[in-house]
């Protein structure tokens, strides 16, 4: 798994250290340098709205995610996918089309069966719609060609930032939050990557539930020693400087300890802890045991649950989060059976159940049709198998998207064609045939459907993914 951060940010944050002989958790990086702009405009509209990406660090195999069900392309696939393949009776089925999920995703189905969940088939980036012949035909170094394809950390970069340069330093979640003026920039419980990065501010980022947000040594405040430290710390970031930057340091830390008081109650609450919502943890029942949440992944969500339902507090009524898990680098020992054997079936039998259970929290406190969660990842895997068991590195893949405004029990995009060195594999010579499809869906296409449901306008879609005025279809109609 890899994480993009800002190296100057880094830097601030060690002088921090070096200073002030303590940890600002979270809330150091929350402004940036926001002192220095303009204020941000206050939203217009009033319903809250939220979008809440989950990134699947390494690369999740799609085609085992995303299944054909109708005998002809699952003969088709399973003559591929040999000892990979998933057997017709076990997949989940998806009523109403000919596709079904792995079986480990069981947990989804009753958001299938209310319409509340979609598959966006083939995604991936793309400068602009591209057919096999012109991307074998493309010069060296051409525009068309997204940087570093089958690379994790560039195609990481490329998916979180919605570009196919991957030197581009900001996230489109992060210019989304900046161009729509949203209250906080992106809320991340994953840690500091590419995505919630704009130019003048990095992601507020969030520890798991139970863990302290805030001064570090300084959030007990009943011993007098403790309290004359922070009243000092406070006091010096107060004072007024000549220096604009260093008065702009200032209120960063001002701001940073206000975020810190505003939130650390919220973030400290676990399942059954004092403050708690039985709403919520209900919802997470499945998957909490002894007042804990047993995945990573169900934390991460269990944590924006409470944000959401807390959202006086966080303030707001525009707000993009970010949450990850890792280890899709599923190379070997990738075999997926009925009885939920191998490494990719325990990855998306957490994640499955992490997203109904966030999607059961937002019905049970009124908000599933405000919040739409979907997934993202490094790049799809190669239909072939290779010798160990596993796959490799591709290119287009198949994602999800989850929540009340959703327009489910319909698929969105176009499932490749399951024939190795077709039409819409990359490879023409027997060597490179391994299905690595082009995508039929390009990210910027994906994130501006997401970002007009937020109520980004058409001038802020433009802004935030430059590359959508290369493709007809801006909006894919999912929500």
């Amino acid at each position: 798994m890899s994480h993009h951060t800002n190296p100057l940010l880094a830097l601030n944050r060690r002088r921090w250290l070096q200073f002030t002989g303590t940890t600002l958790a979270g809330a150091l990086g929350a402004t940036g340098l926001s002192a220095l702009l303009p204020a941000a405009p206050a939203q217009a509209q009033s319903a809250y709205k939220a979008l809440v990406c989950v990134f699947l660090y390494g690369g999740n195999d799609g085609m085992n995610t995303v299944v054909p069900t109708d005998l002809t392309r699952h003969n088709q696939y399973a003559g591929v996918r040999g000892e990979l393949a998933l057997p017709r009776s076990s997949l989940v089925g998806l009523s109403g089309t000919d596709l079904g999920l792995h079986p480990a995703m069981a947990a989804l189905s009753s958001a299938w069966s209310e319409g509340s969940l979609a598959p966006v088939l083939n995604v991936g980036p793309l400068y602009a719609p591209m057919s096999k012949s012109e991307y074998r035909n493309a010069a060296a170094g051409s525009s068309l060609i997204p940087d570093s394809l089958f690379s994790h950390a560039d195609q990481q970069v490329l998916w979180e930032a919605a570009s196919t340069d991957a030197l581009e330093r900001t996230g489109w979640g992060g210019r989304a939050a900046a161009t729509l003026g949203t209250t906080n920039p992106v809320i991340s419980l994953g840690g500091s990557g590419r995505f919630g990065l704009s130019a003048y501010q990095p992601p507020l980022v969030l520890p798991e539930p139970g863990a302290t947000f805030g001064l570090e040594g300084l959030t007990d405040t009943s011993w007098a020693p403790v309290a004359a430290r922070k009243t000092a710390l406070e006091a010096m970031y107060a004072d007024a400087q000549a220096n604009t930057l260093l008065n702009t340091y200032g209120q960063q830390q001002r701001d940073a300890f206000a975020v810190a008081t505003r939130l650390g109650d919220l973030v400290k609450v676990q399942p059954g802890s004092t403050g708690s919502s039985a709403a919520i943890n209900n919802a997470f029942a499945p998957i909490t045991a002894d007042g804990k949440i047993s995945t990573g992944i169900g934390k991460q969500l269990y944590q924006v649950a409470k944000l959401v339902e807390g959202r006086a507090v966080v303030q707001g009524d525009r707000q993009i989060f970010f949450a990850q898990q890792g280890g899709y680098d599923t190379h070997g020992d990738q075999i997926a059976s009925t009885n939920l054997v191998g490494a990719h079936a325990g990855l998306l039998k957490a994640l499955a159940d992490a997203m109904a259970c966030f999607h059961n929290a937002m019905k049970a406190i009124g908000q599933d049709q405000g919040v739409t969660l979907f997934t993202q990842s490094d790049f799809g895997r190669t239909f072939k198998p290779n010798s160990s068991k596993g796959t490799d590195h591709a290119w287009g893949n198949h994602h999800l998207v989850l929540g009340g405004a959703v327009k489910g029990n319909a698929t969105y995009g176009t499932y490749p064609e399951l024939v190795l060195g077709g039409a819409n594999d990359v490879g023409v010579d027997s060597w490179e045939r391994h299905g690595r499809w082009i995508p039929a869906v390009g990210v910027d296409q994906y994130a501006a459907t997401l970002l007009s449901w937020l109520g980004a306008s058409s001038g802020q879609l433009a802004t935030v993914l430059p590359n959508l005025k290369n493709f007809s279809q801006k909006n894919l109609g999912f929500v």
